[in-house]
């Protein structure tokens, strides 16, 4: 798929914007919640990207060691785990609206109860996740009555990928993230950072169909099959896999690592929208 330009993508900002959000509430579409909670990372971190704080949110420590960015500010109330929030402490939280994605199908008829419910369609399977970043965005900004910094948020961040996209050339990459010393996970054009490494002009040289979350879990051997790919691990790496690793005849007989086509990225969130996609392609082109 053809990225879009900034300048194509912001001359329809603001029809987007009136557009409502996939599965949005009920509310007024011009409505302006003072208090919104988040049980999905990726719509957490454009609400504070767009400046807005939550009063409260899902697993505040991972967020800060493994989103990173934007900066989960003190004060928010931690939900605990994202699979199973705690339901006592949103209602305590008194949220007016609550920011929540397909990933939470199966509760989303509890969280309605409490505060109407905005469904992100980001990294629902299949499309574009980066393409929908954009839309959702405007649309969010919106709804939180704040168009004008997501159109801001939008512009930096196409113009960032159009600037980083020049420095790469058309290279395969292949990306990874370690489950142990003998399995990986590897991501497909349909997940966010395929879609970004589209974005950059870059192949995803994992081109097999991918099954759980726009990723699929393989045999290290798996890896050979792309013997020109440079090979990009994703931190958080589980304890003990990298000196595994190093005694793995199967890892060192990987063409990438062979020849020393291995670069390792600081922890990024594949599952996020805007912030996510930007602060991986950075990390990238650093790497």
């Amino acid at each position: 798929m053809t990225a879009i330009s900034r300048r194509a993508f912001l001359a329809g900002a603001s029809a987007l914007a009136a557009m409502p959000l996939a599965a949005s509430a009920s509310a007024s579409a011009s409505a302006s919640p003072l208090r919104i909670a988040a049980v999905d990372w990726a719509m957490l971190e454009t609400a504070l990207a767009l400046g807005i704080v939550p009063v409260a949110a899902t697993e505040l420590v991972h967020y800060r060691r493994w989103v990173v960015t934007p900066e989960m500010p003190d004060g928010v109330a931690d939900l605990g785990l994202r699979g199973a929030p705690n339901l006592e402490v949103l209602v305590r939280s008194a949220p007016g609206l609550i920011l929540s994605s397909h990933f939470y199908a199966g509760i989303r008829h509890r969280l309605a109860r409490i505060a109407p419910v905005v469904d992100s369609t980001i990294n629902m399977p299949g499309g574009n996740p980066y393409r929908r970043a954009l839309e959702e965005t405007a649309e969010l900004g919106e709804r939180l009555g704040t168009p004008d910094t997501a159109r801001e948020l939008i512009g930096r961040t196409e113009d960032a990928m159009d600037a980083l996209a020049g420095r790469f050339g058309p290279r395969s990459v292949l990306l990874v993230s370690l489950g142990d010393a003998r399995h990986v996970r590897t991501f497909g054009g349909d997940s966010l950072f395929g879609s970004v490494l589209e974005r950059l002009g870059l192949v995803n040289a994992w081109r097999t169909a991918t099954r759980f979350r726009a990723t699929a879990t393989v045999g290290l051997e798996r890896l050979a099959e792309m013997p020109d790919a440079t090979l990009v691990v994703l931190d958080p790496v589980p304890p003990g896999v990298w000196p595994a690793l190093a005694d793995s005849a199967i890892w060192q007989a990987l063409p990438s690592v062979r020849d020393g086509r291995v670069v390792r990225l600081d922890a990024v969130n594949p599952f996020g929208g805007l912030p996510a996609a930007r602060r991986f392609a950075e990390l990238l082109a650093r790497a």
